[in-house]
């Protein structure tokens, strides 16, 4: 495994995965567990995100702790699948700003269609994560971070649920320094390009579309 891709494999995020995949887990149910998965990922995404000491005054005396300096986050999912991992992460970061890229798979050639980009203003200035409940095939993903680096963004991170060898691979044919946190690196693709045994259709389950 490329030491680009970071596998969070903690307990919890391990049990969350399981009901994630149970194929009678309700739109409700799923779109809950995406959160807080997406919550738990961004603890590991936002490890090196840099320190500076600041002066405070307890109760008790006076100390030094410490802040977060100098690089904002933006959050930019890959719609639609991608914003069902937002809400998680600003829970945890609430100054976060959202970006949003419309990326859609052709039915019948499998290959990812642009037809949406808005983006913070300060996209250079910020640590990028992409949110994607799948990295399948990698087409999607690969041109988003395309997308992003067009428009100014520097400093880019990606956040997956499951993945695939070939996805991440291909990814990293274009953007070898791309960091790709993911749960799950699974089996392989069926005939149709689906994650196997991956979650299904994550857009239809988290929104309840067919």
């Amino acid at each position: 495994m490329s030491d680009k891709v970071n596998l969070i494999v903690h307990p919890l995020i391990q049990h969350k995965l399981t009901l994630l995949r149970d194929k009678n887990t309700s739109s409700k149910d799923f779109r809950q567990l995406v959160s807080e998965v997406s919550m738990l990922m961004a603890y590991e995404v936002t490890r090196s995100l840099p320190l500076e000491d600041k002066l405070i005054e307890t109760p008790i005396c006076k100390t030094t702790g410490k802040t977060l300096s100098g690089l904002d986050v933006a959050i930019v999912p890959i719609m639609r699948a991608g914003m069902g991992m937002v809400e998680g992460m600003l829970n945890l970061m609430p100054t976060a700003k959202v970006g949003h890229i419309g990326i859609y798979r052709d039915e019948e050639t499998i290959q990812p269609v642009e037809y949406y980009c808005k983006l913070p203003s300060d996209i250079s200035e910020r640590l990028v994560i992409v949110t994607d409940p799948m990295l399948a095939t990698g087409g999607s993903l690969r041109d988003a971070i395309t997308m992003l680096k067009k428009r100014g963004a520097v400093h880019i991170k990606a956040m997956v649920l499951v993945s695939t060898e070939e996805g991440i691979n291909e990814v990293h044919k274009l953007h070898p320094e791309l960091e790709i946190f993911t749960i799950s690196i699974d089996e392989g693709l069926n005939e149709n390009s689906y994650i196997v045994p991956g979650l299904g259709d994550a857009g239809d389950r988290l929104f309840g579309t067919k």
